[in-house]
């Protein structure tokens, strides 16, 4: 068997540490597989002759060239960032990335190089996932994809894409594991401390973190559900707080988020519940009627629904030490 030619795409802007992240794992099960194994041969590629990575770090680049897969890694994508003018001026490296794909070889988005793959036309018709925290945006800008945004790697007829940063790592796993084997792919995570039974992003989602639609209306109505997480959720009684009627809540609401005020209230529970969870030794039970929930079980059911984890398992991958 032949070396797995594998390219990493590296452009001005994008994470350093996701175009080495993928080729220092394979480095080392190259070396764990041992001499007789073909291994890998991995190249920084670029449509330039320099590239600054993010951070002004200087990377050495290999012209492009056919390989076996293409690897996308990552770009900082900050609040108030024109995402279309920014892969406007990467349309060179959208052109590599198609012209590679018609080829019909592999191609691997990291993280959000997912925005380039959706400009370069792969994802129109696929399956793909990237950053919870980007996967909406992605999911407006390309309309055409079924984005998966609680996986953390999806693959569609020839195109992978994964999740945040450390998702790099559960690629190069799968990529390892078909290339050299189930075994060394699971001693290369032992070695590198990587977790290699990881499948879904859910758990890390901290909807604190995401951008919250609407106007004032719904902000004041979420406010109100926020102060009052633990009362029993009483629809008429907020609809008489905000001086309208029970229909016109409702709508308000959705025009404005996309869902309804219980939606809103569950998943505002779970959110503290998960830190409670994370820096507190109360039981699962006081937690659960802290936030609502007199029958511990149902609370459980709702948090494994938003979280992938029951209460106990959460606590157990996440706990950060009593506050």
């Amino acid at each position: 068997m032949s070396a797995l030619r594998v390219g990493v795409l590296a452009y001005p802007g994008c994470f350093a540490s996701e175009v080495f992240g993928v080729p220092d794992l394979l480095t080392m099960a190259t070396h764990i597989a041992g001499p007789d194994h073909a291994g890998y041969e991995v190249t920084i590629v670029s449509p330039r002759r320099r590239v600054a990575a993010s951070g002004g770090a200087a990377l050495a680049v290999c012209p492009l060239r056919e390989v076996d897969v293409l690897v996308v890694p990552g770009f900082e994508l900050v609040p108030g960032l024109d995402v279309a003018a920014k892969l406007a001026s990467l349309a060179p490296e959208v052109t590599a990335i198609r012209s590679h794909a018609a080829t019909g070889s592999a191609v691997v988005s990291i993280c959000v190089g997912a925005f380039l793959l959706a400009e370069a036309g792969l994802l129109n018709r696929r399956r793909a996932t990237t950053a919870w925290l980007h996967a909406d945006e992605l999911a407006r800008r390309c309309p055409q994809a079924e984005v998966r945004p609680e996986r953390l790697v999806v693959t569609d007829t020839g195109v992978t894409t994964t999740a945040a940063f450390s998702a790099m790592y559960d690629f190069a796993l799968e990529l390892i594991r078909e290339h050299s084997g189930a075994g060394v792919a699971r001693a290369t995570a032992r070695v590198a401390l990587v977790d290699d039974a990881r499948s879904s992003q859910t758990p890390y989602v901290d909807a604190g973190l995401l951008p919250r639609p609407g106007n004032a209306f719904s902000h004041q109505v979420m406010r109100r559900l926020d102060q009052h997480l633990a009362a029993r959720y009483d629809l008429a009684a907020l609809s008489d707080t905000f001086h309208v009627s029970t229909r016109t809540l409702l709508r308000r609401f959705a025009d404005e988020t996309g869902r309804s005020p219980l939606e809103y209230l569950q998943s505002s529970r779970v959110r503290r519940a998960r830190h409670l969870l994370e820096t507190t030794d109360r039981t699962v039970a006081d937690i659960s009627a802290a936030v609502g929930y007199r029958d511990p079980s149902t609370f459980a059911a709702l948090f494994a629904k938003h979280t992938g984890r029951r209460p106990r398992d959460y606590r157990a991958a996440f706990r950060r030490g009593a506050g």
